[in-house]
């Protein structure tokens, strides 16, 4: 075996094995929380939906690329290689659209109450589970149109251009109109990273406000919900700043790995592994941040523990 190729499978095998275990625990947290007859906040469902995308970022293609590195090749048969490549589709822009869920629904959250967004606080909650539910459908639809409208006759010719990915090969058209593309799959998604960067924008801009204002009140007359949302909302920023450093490293890495016909040695793990690292980082940004996280933690284990 080439020793590149293990420790590249050294590599992804120890960064799925974090990102599994991180989002695993804080499944297996929520679910316990939830069985036992605790309470959830709402955001919480943007939570787990957002732990579901990671699994599924995580297992459609991180496990078939380390056992390539491991010395499995081409192991896929192409219809098993277009499935892998439409579920991590579908679970990456999953992933992004949540996020961007999760930023709005903290500007609504703590806008003040004089603002314009004060009047969905009390509409917002009860549209958190139907969104994420579109937000899946949504991307299950426009994955499955886009993978109809490669492999339709209008849009190829005769000729046939093969990704060859180690562990299977998928073929496509080279006369793909690229504006299909950009117009069906891309465009929602620059659409979710602008309003991202927009709201990430608008909570810097109260946290510094709120900042001002703590400087003339003293803080035993602050809401004992202001610290909690005030963490959560770094949460949230800083989990906007770490997907849009990876999705824009990912998206220019995998436009390179379109247009051109093969993948470069170096391109492929590369792109591999930056597609990974948010589903890797983000429970543990959401389990150092979140204090609401280390009050299920306390309940589950007071309940359990005899007193």
């Amino acid at each position: 075996m080439n020793p590149i190729d293990l420790l590249l499978a050294i590599v992804f095998l120890a960064q799925i094995g974090i990102g599994l275990l991180g989002n695993f625990f804080l499944l297996c947290l929520y679910t316990l929380t939830f069985l036992t007859g605790h309470s959830l906040r709402h955001i919480d469902s943007i939570w787990v939906n957002l732990v579901l995308a990671n699994l599924k970022v995580l297992l459609p293609k991180g496990l078939p690329q380390t056992m390539f590195y491991l010395g499995l090749k081409n192991f896929l048969d192409p219809l098993g290689c277009k499935l892998i490549h439409y579920l991590h589709n579908v679970s990456r822009s999953v992933s992004l659209s949540t996020t961007c869920l999760l930023s709005g629904f903290q500007v609504i959250t703590i806008s003040p109450s004089n603002s314009r967004w004060s009047e969905l606080k009390a509409q917002a909650p009860k549209y958190v589970v139907p969104s994420c539910l579109f937000c899946w459908c949504f991307y299950l639809l426009i994955n499955f149109t886009l993978l109809g409208t490669m492999h339709n006759s209008r849009f190829r010719n005769n000729n046939t251009r093969w990704w060859h990915l180690g562990y299977c090969s998928i073929s496509g058209p080279t006369s793909f109109d690229s504006s299909v593309y950009l117009i069906i799959f891309a465009l929602p998604d620059v659409m979710c990273v602008g309003v991202m960067i927009w709201a990430s924008a608008y909570l810097v801009f109260l946290l510094h406000k709120h900042h001002q204002q703590v400087q003339h009140i003293h803080s035993l007359h602050l809401s004992p919900r202001t610290l909690p949302e005030i963490k959560a909302t770094h949460a949230i920023i800083l989990l906007v700043c770490t997907y849009v450093s990876f999705y824009s490293i990912d998206s220019i890495l995998a436009f390179c790995g379109f247009y051109f016909d093969k993948y470069h040695s170096f391109l492929m793990p590369l792109g591999q592994f930056m597609a990974a690292c948010f589903p890797v980082i983000s429970p543990f940004i959401l389990m150092f941040y979140d204090s609401q996280i280390h009050k299920y933690c306390y309940d589950l284990w007071c309940k359990k523990t005899p007193q």
